[in-house]
């Protein structure tokens, strides 16, 4: 992905108030209502913590933690009493947003020239070397009005449309000549604030915000003059704030800024467009394109093998025992011998053998349903629009919802299969499956939520937050489950097709493809080729602090996984029992989940390819949290495998003859 260029501060402003930006394709999120104001009504301006992001000089992140917006070392500007937090949604604190109150005064259609925000404030070295690598590392400003992020104008390189992109920069790198010829960096503080927001008459008298944008620089002799009103002279831009690090006097900062109000054409519906590039879209539709053709290769080869091969194979089966029948009479025993059955016929008294730790692949089965059912109605609400960017957090609020909801298909799908395999323990299966994968979860995000408040990031999230996730999942999540697994556990099992020997049947050794790990090899990459791109522009949202809205690519990219996951395992577990070998419990599952290796495989590249991280524990995060993306897709992948071979192994058993 081409990283987004800013457009110059020095002659943006002019551009920006000269030009007002042109509505884009209409684009509606149901759910949000308009704030309107009249003129000179208060806009509040709300303030989040500062997230990293790739600098101007480096195209790679330095750091995997956010930092409070009033953090000490800061020393931002704070309002009248104290910052109070605004409340949020659950999803917004897990995602980490820390929203609370500013100083900024912001009137509805009224200009405002080089207002005082505060100061001097006073930088000591030390606070000026925290500031400064915070700087070095590209580390963004992030504020709120009426809902919407200001953001920077930004281009990409290969197309000439310009993009609001959230955030804005906490300062500036600057080279310039170093005593021994060399190139010395200097970090240069924005302290002064052009805004410029844009309105929209929705009536007479009745405005509504539609889009923000910042200009910030760093004017280093800021606030020297200040009328009664608070305005003043903003400074020159050729004298930057350069924070001091050497020892001795503190650095004197002042905060400024200005309000631009432009009229725009913009209605309030469509107000998000701008907000909402498509970064290299050439590649969403070759991405789709190669894995629609994977999907349709392995659909046809499936088909054949289903409409054509099989098909011949319970044939000459049933001919065979119609042909024993009539030279032998009704009832005889006839030999295998002598009947020359072949194939995967010849393991029809083993394939339905219990695995081994029944248990463990009954548990992980049932959260993994758990996770396909969550995964499709998040991706399925969001494309219809019902989790707008606009309603911060609610995407991580949605899939708590729905994954706590789901718990008693969990249950459900998990005693199923656990009695299918005749599991005698099943007071243990009803208690392992609403709590072994969770607590393990959340154990691991606990764990890394240590690293995180250890650096004193903002991103922590609150005991009381895991609290009430721990109290929702008691309290809904365990009981559903347990509903789910007694309603399960009260129908009648799953009958087998055919009889299982009492003496398990030799396995003959396997070679090539077959054997564990290259199987799973070939099989997982198919998968993971459907999902790819798409897991890399999430990645980059997630740890760039992207807002990433395209599902609808992500909606096909989910459906070809799918079907490339159960396509694919259909064919291997098909090769396997025409080996003689029936266990094919652990392997369909195992085969289809090893597409998450191939996930962290690609973690571990981006990690290469776009982040350098500075600190250890940036990597301890990093690392975790890709860990534990790449084992729930394990369990995911690995249901959807085993499910879909479970049902192919019933249905050809179901058509043969077998005394």
């Amino acid at each position: 992905m081409r990283q987004p260029h800013a457009i110059g501060s020095g002659s943006l402003l002019g551009l920006l108030l000269a030009l007002a930006p042109a509505p884009g394709s209409a684009f509606y999120f149901p759910g949000t209502a308009p704030t309107s104001y009249r003129k000179g009504d208060t806009v509040p301006l709300f303030v989040n913590h500062l997230t990293p992001t790739e600098s101007q000089n480096d195209p790679k992140l330095r750091s995997a933690f956010s930092f409070d917006y009033y953090d000490p070392h800061f020393h931002f500007c704070q309002p009248e009493g104290g910052p109070k937090y605004i409340r949020e949604s659950l999803g917004s604190i897990l995602f980490g947003d820390r929203i609370q109150t500013s100083p900024f005064e912001l009137k509805m259609a009224v200009n405002q020239t080089c207002k005082s925000l505060c100061g001097p404030v006073e930088y000591q070295p030390e606070d000026a070397t925290f500031v400064n690598l915070k700087i070095l590392n590209g580390f963004d400003f992030n504020w709120l009005i009426d809902g919407l992020p200001a953001a920077q104008l930004v281009t990409e390189p290969d197309y000439d449309d310009p993009f609001y992109s959230p955030g804005f920069d906490l300062g500036r790198a600057i080279e310039q000549q170093a005593p021994d010829g060399g190139i010395d960096v200097l970090p240069t503080l924005n302290n002064h604030y052009d805004i410029v927001i844009d309105y929209h008459e929705a009536g007479k008298d009745n405005f509504r915000v539609v889009g923000v944008l910042v200009v910030p620089s760093s004017l280093a002799d800021n606030g020297q003059y200040v009328n009664q009103q608070g305005e003043g002279y903003c400074g020159d831009v050729e004298n930057p704030v350069v924070l001091s690090e050497e020892g001795g006097q503190p650095t004197s900062v002042t905060f400024s800024y200005s309000v631009w109000w432009r009229e725009s054409p913009t209605p309030f519906a469509t107000r998000w467009d701008k907000y909402l590039h498509v970064y290299d879209p050439k590649i969403h539709w070759f991405s789709l394109v190669n894995s629609a053709v994977i999907v349709v290769f392995l659909i046809g080869m499936v088909s054949t093998i289903l409409v054509r091969t099989l098909k011949k194979d319970i044939a000459r089966y049933n001919r065979l025992d119609q042909m024993a029948l009539d030279d032998f009479g009704d009832g005889a025993a006839v030999e295998d011998g002598v009947q020359e059955d072949s194939g995967w016929k010849l393991v029809h008294g083993d394939v339905f053998r219990p695995p081994k730790h029944p248990l463990l692949l009954s548990v992980l089965v049932g959260n993994g349903a758990q996770l396909f059912m969550m995964a499709g109605m998040t991706i399925a609400f969001a494309l219809l629009g019902f989790l707008s960017p606009s309603n911060r957090g609610a995407l991580g609020t949605v899939i708590i919802i729905f994954y706590t909801l789901f718990g008693f298909v969990g249950g459900y799908v998990s005693s199923r299969t656990y009695k299918f395999f005749h599991g005698e323990s099943w007071k243990l299966c009803f208690f392992y499956t609403p709590v072994a994968i969770p607590s393990l979860v959340f154990a691991t995000f606990f764990l890394l939520n240590l690293f995180v408040w250890g650096r004193g990031a903002s991103g922590a999230v609150p005991f009381t937050t895991m609290l009430v996730v721990v109290i929702i999942w008691f309290i809904i999540s365990v009981p559903l489950s347990f509903a789910g697994s007694w309603l399960g556990f009260k129908q009648a099992a799953i009958e087998a097709p055919v009889r299982t020997n009492q003496i398990p049947r030799q396995i003959p050794p396997a070679g090539g493809y077959l054997r564990p790990l290259p199987s799973m090899a070939l099989a997982g990459i198919l998968p993971f080729g459907a999902i790819f791109v798409e897991l890399y522009f999430i990645m980059s949202s997630i740890w760039f602090s992207k807002v990433y809205y395209m599902f609808g690519f992500l909606f096909i990219c989910y459906g070809l996984m799918i079907m490339t996951s159960a396509a694919v395992t259909v064919l291997m577990i098909y090769f396997l029992l025409c080996a003689e070998n029936y266990h094919w419990q652990w392997r369909s599952f195992c085969t289809a989940g090893a597409t998450a290796f191939y996930v962290f495989a690609s973690a571990l590249i981006y990690w290469m390819k776009d982040v350098s991280f500075l600190s250890w524990t940036s990597g301890v995060v990093y690392l975790g949290y890709s860990a534990l993306l790449s084992a729930l897709v394990f369990v995911l992948t690995g249901t959807i495998g085993f499910l879909a071979s479970g049902l192919f192994v019933l249905k050809i058993y179901k058509s043969i003859k077998v005394d």
